[in-house]
């Protein structure tokens, strides 16, 4: 159900990246048919986490990445990194930070180009560091 949720997460977040006058209700109308009520709460609730504390979410990232600029990295890439990154720091459950990194490995080997999984993992990974600091 999980995996669900943030692969259904992952559509709609990109997909306000290019129609960012459509708003979570819109998108819902249109995913709400195929999903049980589980998966869409929690899907929902990444989203509204996402969108909420995306300044803060992206900062993680940006001190996490030398050569990569969040605004420069593939859509797909950034927004699996962003829910990692939600689901760790920003949700009302807190995802065990393996939990969310693995996650967001498989989903990027899905759905990001070859070397997706690498990144993601490198990324995150970095994220999880820096907070032991």
């Amino acid at each position: 159900m999980r995996r669900q949720s943030r692969e259904l997460a992952l559509q709609i977040l990109f997909q306000t990246e290019f129609a960012p006058q459509m708003s979570l209700s819109d998108l819902a109308t249109v995913f709400d048919k195929n999903f049980d009520e589980g998966v869409l709460k929690y899907t929902y609730d990444i989203v509204k986490a996402v969108q909420a504390n995306k300044e803060k979410i992206d900062l993680k990232i940006q001190e996490a990445s030398r050569h990569w600029k969040v605004d420069r990295m593939a859509s797909v890439d950034r927004n699996i990194i962003r829910i990692a990154v939600c689901e760790i720091f920003f949700t009302s459950e807190l995802i065990e930070p393996k939990i969310a990194m693995n996650e967001a490995i498989e989903i990027a080997k899905q759905y990001g180009t070859q070397d997706a999984g690498s990144f993601v993992n490198g990324i995150v990974d970095q994220v999880i560091r820096n907070e032991r600091r």
